[in-house]
Parts: C-alpha cells; structure tokens; sequence
C-alpha cells in the first residue's frame, strides 16, 4: 500500500520533543514490508524507505509554524495569526493532495489535515486527537467534515475511547469509527526504577502554558520544599511565571528523561485542564513505571486507575494526600508495577500499533476496491 501522510508536527532532531508520537508511528509503519508511506510534514529524521515530498519553501513554511507552537497554539493566542495561517495550510495541503495521486489512502494525523482532500475521493484514514473534538464546535464543522467523509471510504481513529460515542454520534453512518490508541516505544519499558526517596523528585513534563500548567502553582505553593521536589520540563509556549520553589529544566530532551530522570523519580504529576485526548506523556511515564498524579480529565480517567496506578486530583488537600501516599517506598514499588502491567496490556508498543493502523489501510483501501 502506498500511503500519503500529512502531519504538522514533527521532531526536527533526534532530540527534539515536538510530535514525537508521528516520528515513532512513522517508524513502525516503514518497517512493515506491506507499506510504503509518502510524507508531507517538517522536515526531521525519516526512515530510508520512505518518500519525502515537501519542498524546500514547504520545508521552511512548516519549519516556522512548528516554532510557533502550531495551528491550535496561533489560534488560542493570536487568533488572527491563526487563522490566516490555518488557511495557508489549507491552501498548501490541498495542492499535495490533488499533485500527489498515485496513492492508495491519505493519513491525516488531524482532522484538519484532512479538510482540503474535499473534492477528490482518495481513501482516508485519519487520527483524530484531542484538539481535534474542540475542532468540532466550530460552526458548519460537521458539515463540513460529514461531505468530506461521505466522497471516499473513511476510517476515523481516535487515540482515546472517551472519543469513540462522540464520533459515531456524528459521523458513525459515513465513516468507520474504532478506538486506535498509540504505541509507547521500548525504550520506557525497559527503564528499571531505583526511585531515590530523599528528597522525593516529582516530574512535570509538558509544554508551558497557562491551561497545561492548571493549578499546579497554586495547589503546589508550600507543598513542595525540603523532601519533596517538583522538577520541570518543556517549552515556555506562554508567559507563565514559575515560582522560586519549581526546578525549571527547560525543554525536555528524551534521551536525557530516559537515562537519568525517569529511573530515579518518585512519580509523575500534571494537573491540565487542556483539552486533552489521550497524554502521550503519560503513558510513557507509566511505561517506565511511574507512579501519576492527574486532574479528573476524561482523557486522564481513562488511563489512570484513581488508587491503583496513580491518583486523581481535584484540591490542594487531595494532592497533598497523594504526594503523601505515593511517598512511601513500598507503596510507590506497588503502585509502578500496576502502572506499567496496564500499559504493557493495554497499550503495548509502537509495533502493535502500527499493526492497528495497517489493518484500518487495508479496510479503506479494500472498501475502495468494491
């Protein structure tokens, strides 16, 4: 099968944190011998046997709004910005899409992505991420994205479940809907824990702003001191000051979050109130066996067994009590066995996943073939 996939985000190093999870499903999805993918995104890291299409004025266009935080950042932000953006993206994709014809389906790794394929009938297969539910309160978006799927066989997949009623609810008579949650790579797996208990080090990894940060600072103020420390790493996409008491590290670099930070942690926290679909971030932390710490989001209900695997907060109190909790050695050693087992069965790895995905090829490519 040859496949188009079109993305936004996309590690430019090895190093680089930004759409990690495209690099790894990338990677997977060129090792099978049953599929050979063109790609339409950032330039960065590929596969030998894959097939780079942008060129080079693409190349810097993508470069720039991946630096500036992407499509949704520009429009929470700088809504003008944004939304003259998001048409120039618009206006770009579908030229890829009607110049780039001998494919077999387009994989779009947003919705947003798959917008300028209307009017053509090429096979899609599209990831649909937590940004993308907001994407759906747009006025006409539904719409919209019902004649899009009603031209070609569709196959939506949602990398959480919390998304699947919602999905089928507005598209379940014009497109498959079924529940594709990402792989997490072995190198989280294979991270053996000596959490060192003094002083406790609590890791916050994600990108800096005001909605991912949540009430962290406020809940956090006093908290953390002598035993225990807060540690954190990522991007400043906003303006957000950081208290003296938060041990900022800047963004973070896998390699270094892998070999040092995540062995010795006591636990992972992020109180988000993003519109989260399914925290890549998370699931690696409870890979490598880390205990968490989240708010009461769907998409971190949905990973996080509250008492078992981590804990959901809702007040300072509470996040006190589990700080508390998870503190204790023999408790923290339960709580990362039960962690990593449910990622292990649950979710598994990249290569699992792109099992998963070469299955959805096959049934739009098939469907088309009818």
């Amino acid at each position: 099968m040859e496949a188009l996939a079109t993305y936004t985000s996309y590690p430019l190093s090895e190093s680089d944190w930004r759409g990690r999870f495209v690099f790894d499903l990338v990677q997977a999805l060129a090792a099978h011998p049953d599929c050979r993918l063109h790609l339409w995104g950032p330039p960065g890291p590929r596969p030998e046997n894959t097939r780079y299409i942008a060129s080079s004025t693409e190349q810097d266009w993508l470069r720039t709004l991946l630096e500036q935080g992407g499509i949704a950042h520009l429009l929470r932000n700088h809504p003008l910005t944004g939304l003259v953006t998001a048409l120039g993206l618009m206006q770009r994709l579908r030229r890829i899409y009607r110049r780039e014809t001998d494919v077999d389906l387009v994989h779009a790794y947003w919705l947003q992505t798959a917008l300028p394929l209307m009017g053509t009938s090429t096979p899609l297969v599209a990831s649909v991420l937590g940004t993308d539910m907001r994407l759906l309160s747009w006025p006409g978006m539904i719409i919209a994205l019902r004649r899009l799927f009603r031209q070609r066989h569709t196959f939506l997949a949602p990398n959480a479940a919390w998304m699947v009623p919602i999905l089928e609810r507005h598209f379940g008579d014009c497109a498959t809907v079924r529940y594709m949650p990402f792989g997490i790579a072995d190198r989280w797996f294979a991270i053996r824990r000596n959490p060192d208990m003094n002083p406790r080090r609590w890791l916050v990894v994600l990108r800096l702003t005001k909605k991912k940060i949540g009430p962290l600072f406020e809940w956090g103020d006093g908290l953390f001191s002598g035993q225990d420390e807060l540690h954190l790493f990522g991007p400043r996409q906003e303006d957000v000051a950081i208290p003296a008491w938060v041990h900022y590290h800047g963004p973070a670099d896998p390699a270094d979050l892998v070999n040092h930070w995540y062995s010795s942690a006591t636990g992972m926290i992020s109180l988000s109130a993003h519109d989260e679909g399914r925290p890549q971030v998370l699931l690696e932390a409870m890979a490598a066996g880390l205990p968490v710490i989240v708010s009461p989001l769907d998409a971190h209900r949905e990973i996080v067994h509250h008492g078992k695997s981590g804990f959901h907060v809702d007040n300072a109190d509470q996040l006190a009590t589990a700080l508390r909790t998870l503190g204790d050695p023999e408790t923290n050693r339960a709580f990362s066995q039960r962690a990593r087992s449910h990622m292990q069965n649950e979710i598994g790895t990249w290569a699992a996943c792109a099992e998963r995905y070469l299955d959805a090829f096959r049934t739009v490519c098939e469907a088309s073939r009818t």
